[in-house]
């Protein structure tokens, strides 16, 4: 199953049974100094974070589901590249984030593959950075 785009087209969503996988990314010098300290970022504009948020269906928290994501991201006429995906606790909430190093103005793939149970989905959006 490929996650359709939502509206906005720089994210991602997918359904898989009871669980609700959304992701997006953004450059880190975007993030309120508070929120990065958060998740323990750095602030520049020469880094981008992936952000996975997964959740029941119910919106509340998916921790302890067994869900595996794994997460690659590939720039125009590059190669693809592991991100590993660190969790992260925020509001009761259990996210997972992950960094990779961009030289705006610069266009990125990000490919997903999650699993749930006996179910597998994929999910790719491109995010497209520029300096800040």
């Amino acid at each position: 199953m490929t996650a359709s785009t939502s509206q906005a087209p720089q994210q991602a969503e997918a359904r898989l049974g009871d669980v609700v996988v959304h992701a997006s990314a953004l450059q880190t010098s975007t993030l309120d100094e508070a929120i990065a300290k958060r998740y323990g970022l750095e602030r520049s504009g020469r880094v981008a974070m992936l952000l996975v948020s997964v959740r029941r269906a119910d919106g509340s928290d998916a921790a302890g589901l067994p869900v595996s994501i794994d997460a690659t991201v590939t720039p125009d006429r590059g190669t693809p590249e592991r991100i590993t995906l660190r969790e992260i606790s925020v509001d009761g909430f259990v996210d997972r984030v992950g960094t990779v190093q961009i030289a705006p103005p610069e266009s990125l793939r990000f490919d997903l593959v999650i699993r749930y149970g006996n179910s597998t989905s994929t999910m790719q959006f491109t995010r497209d950075f520029f300096p800040h």
